[in-house]
């Protein structure tokens, strides 16, 4: 009976300390587009991001006051390139131009449900500043627009900007806006950029997206 009582304490004492292990791991699990719970770095109070498209270079100006958690979010995936190779795939000519669906289906799936908490909307969305979609409360996940005028109807809808950009508006201005809002988003998430280059060749992309230093 000792020895029985013995051998299973032992193997739960294994069994506990794998489990740490494991937990241990997970916990400082390196950062991965692909476990969003990795990628969970404090973003600096101020911050640039340099984005060089097929169209030209732009600079975000990100201000972390201003929307604490999308700010992290947008810098956790601009520094581990969630943004490369990625289109513009909605233009909308005096409204806004969105971004934000990854090309690789099998990393876009891990963040259809990495959901934000909200931030209240400290700044109003004006030409030029930048904010993270939203399909209602507490849903942002990647996916960014850039004003292309003052909108500040979508101020009390839950829009809130959390960055500005600081050079490059007319390289953002004239990203190509001839498929308009045709790109399907849900094809898009599905398929990725196969279906894009296939369907709309022409639009702007991301070549990279860097955290400036």
């Amino acid at each position: 009976m000792k020895l029985v009582l013995s051998a299973v304490v032992t193997v739960a004492a294994i069994t506990l300390a794998t489990a740490s292990m494991w937990a241990a791991g997970q916990a400082g699990a390196a950062p991965s587009l692909k476990n969003p719970a990795s990628l969970k770095e404090q973003a600096p109070d101020t911050y640039k991001a340099s984005f060089d498209t097929s169209a030209g270079t732009f600079v975000v100006e990100v201000h972390r006051a201003w929307a604490p958690f999308g700010a992290d979010r947008f810098y956790n995936i601009v520094k581990n390139g969630f943004f490369d190779d990625t289109r513009f795939f909605r233009v909308v000519p005096n409204f806004m131009v969105q971004f934000g669906l990854n090309g690789d289906p099998a990393v876009q799936a891990v963040w259809r449900s990495a959901n934000l908490r909200d931030d209240p909307a400290k700044e109003s969305n004006k030409k030029g500043y930048v904010t993270f979609a939203t399909a209602g409360p507490n849903t942002r996940t990647t996916q960014v627009f850039i004003n292309y005028k003052d909108n500040g109807f979508l101020d009390s809808q839950g829009f809130a900007p959390f960055g500005q950009v600081v050079s490059g508006m007319d390289v953002v201005e004239k990203l190509n806006s001839q498929y308009a809002e045709t790109p399907n988003q849900g094809r898009i998430q599905m398929e990725g950029n196969a279906y894009l280059t296939k369907e709309f060749p022409r639009l702007d992309y991301i070549k990279k997206a860097t955290i400036a230093r």
